[in-house]
């Protein structure tokens, strides 16, 4: 009985390397909670990504612009490190690390040639929940 049965071990994927060229994306999405940034190519394959809970911040700070900023910072600074240079941002949600990232972004040494806010906003759509009673 053990002789039917075989080990084989099974050998990790190897990291596939993501071509990078001058021009990328940053998609910012900005929760009441975190802020996730995603930094890609021209293809949409990531480079690069951070958030505000991945620098460490837990709770409501995760919320603030400035655990924003230091996300937006520590992502481009991968990205930079790639060569990347010139990026299109996307911006989405309500949540308070939108304008602190834009910011962040300029500084960060990156040029910034677009900027767009794809925040998605329903054309009423499905009927809403009965209201909450208090």
């Amino acid at each position: 009985m053990e002789d039917s049965k075989k080990e084989t071990k099974t050998e990790p994927k190897k990291k596939t390397t993501v071509l990078v060229s001058q021009a990328g994306k940053i998609y910012v999405t900005a929760t009441f909670n975190n802020t996730l940034i995603t930094v890609t190519n021209n293809k949409g394959e990531a480079i690069s990504w951070s958030s505000s809970g991945a620098c460490g911040f837990k709770g409501t700070r995760r919320s603030t612009p400035y655990a924003a900023s230091l996300a937006v910072s520590q992502a481009t600074q991968k990205a930079i490190e790639k060569g990347l240079k010139t990026v299109e941002v996307y911006v989405k949600g309500p949540g308070a690390g939108r304008d602190s990232s834009l910011r962040a972004i300029k500084s960060s040494g990156l040029s910034i040639s677009l900027i767009a806010d794809v925040t998605p906003i329903p054309h009423n759509g499905p009927r809403a929940k009965k209201r909450r009673r208090v």
